[in-house]
């Protein structure tokens, strides 16, 4: 172990309660994120980032501030050094909503110690992954450390709502060469997660009354007068999904990467909307009445895709999958379904930050010294801030404490964990950016 390094770990261990005092005083402070839940003195990430720069500014850091949405703002700051040996941490201070508050056992904002755990919605995702960085950083100017390369701490808004505060950031600020993102991680090392869009698939069909639906399937003689048929575009929706399904399970079974569970790459069909008619917002415009056959289906998908694939090429294939299924069809090769990327928006590249990467080698050899639980190098299911810095080229890995309640309720962090990851944070800002 270097000097420096032990010197910060003895910093870190002369003020535990640093990082678990942090910790609370960001749960207290309520911060859901407002696209889930808006109610007075709930929407406070605003209030959590003075917190936020309060601390960077303590610490010596130059701050910077922003609005991404209105009263929801980033905040960065950062020690100069050099861009060779740079550095990023990263962490989002938005919360989802508390739920059904009687199913705590705790106040969710009242960050109670107990048990060996802080208690409250954010503490494990992932307040006390912020508090952390901004722990660690403390320790090193404490110590005295000097570092080479630059080192850059981000606070960001709405990574639960698609990452937007940190997709914000890697297009109009300063970027690092790698990158720590301080999820909770139960102490894993995790240098890679599989991308996702959202996908919109638009079917039409031809709208008629449903008293003539027999007219459309069962045969009719062309007589002159015969009223043309109609096309039920729910039922062409039935056939596709079902298509879908074994498209799904072609992709599962043919794709394969060593950290991440074998089936990753799902398509869920998360929203379906059927009705007659087309409206402004891209929907169906009648969709309560029965009487009407459908023209208009859309069909919304969750779309996962592998951490070593291209999401050019993911697109390419998925769009040759539609255009085939069509052809089958003789309505739909004269009516092909409509196919919408980026929906909402939403779009996590995939990360792939090798297993031998400095990065990923220096966070191992870390948890591996201090943690109880020797660490895991593994992928992530889901998706985090992550993918954002790796779309922009910066290698990332993602890092972080142990708790429960993620998502649930009885959220919490181990404090064992959070100080453990707080002295891996330091010591791979140390090994990362060097010292003068």
């Amino acid at each position: 172990m270097s000097d420096a390094v032990a010197k910060v770990w003895e910093e870190i261990d002369k003020n535990k309660n640093e990082v678990v005092e942090l910790t609370q005083d960001m749960v207290r402070i309520p911060s859901v994120n407002p696209k889930f839940q808006i109610e007075q003195g709930l929407n406070r990430e605003a209030d959590v980032q003075d917190l936020v720069q309060g601390h960077l500014d303590g610490a010596g850091f130059a701050t910077e501030r922003w609005d991404v949405f209105p009263d929801r703002p980033n905040v960065i700051g950062e020690w100069e050094g050099s861009d060779d040996k740079s550095l990023i941490l990263c962490g989002h201070i938005d919360v989802v909503p508390v739920g059904d508050a009687s199913a705590w056992d705790r106040d969710p904002f009242g960050a109670e110690v107990a048990d060996g755990r802080i208690w409250g919605r954010g503490a494990v995702d992932m307040k006390s992954g912020v508090a952390a960085c901004i722990a660690a950083a403390k320790a090193i100017r404490r110590a005295g450390i000097k570092l080479e390369g630059r080192l850059a701490i981000h606070s960001v808004v709405d990574e639960e709502a698609g990452g937007f505060g940190a997709m914000d950031l890697v297009k109009t600020k300063r970027l690092a060469k790698r990158a720590i993102i301080a999820e909770p991680t139960w102490g894993g090392i995790v240098p890679a997660e599989g991308g996702l869009t959202w996908v919109r698939v638009t079917i039409f069909g031809k709208q008629a009354h449903a008293g003539w639906r027999f007219n459309s399937i069962w045969p009719q003689p062309h007589t002159a007068d015969r009223i043309e048929p109609g096309v039920n575009a729910i039922e062409l929706a039935t056939r596709f999904l079902n298509a879908l399904r074994d498209f799904e399970a072609s992709r599962c079974r043919d794709n394969w990467h060593p950290l991440v569970p074998p089936g990753l790459a799902t398509i869920n069909p998360g929203v379906i909307r059927g009705g007659a008619g087309m409206g402004e917002d891209g929907n169906p415009a009648i969709m309560t009445n029965a009487a009407m056959i459908s023209d208009v289906v859309t069909i919304d998908l969750d779309y996962k895709f592998m951490p070593n694939e291209d999401f050019d090429d993911v697109k390419a294939e998925f769009e040759a999958f539609v255009a085939n299924f069509a052809a089958m069809d003789p309505w739909m090769r004269e009516h092909p379904p409509k196919i919408l990327w980026d929906l909402f928006d939403l779009n996590f590249p995939p990360m792939n930050t090798p297993v031998d990467h400095p990065l990923t080698q220096s966070l191992y050899e870390r948890a591996r010294q201090v943690q109880a639980k020797p660490p895991e190098i593994r992928g992530f299911e889901a998706v985090t801030d992550a993918a954002h810095y790796a779309g922009a080229g910066v290698d990332a890995v993602i890092y972080g404490a142990s708790g429960d309640g993620f998502h649930g309720d009885n959220e919490c962090v181990e404090i064992d964990s959070l100080v453990e990851a707080t002295k891996v944070l330091a010591a791979a800002i140390i090994d990362n950016c060097g010292t003068k």
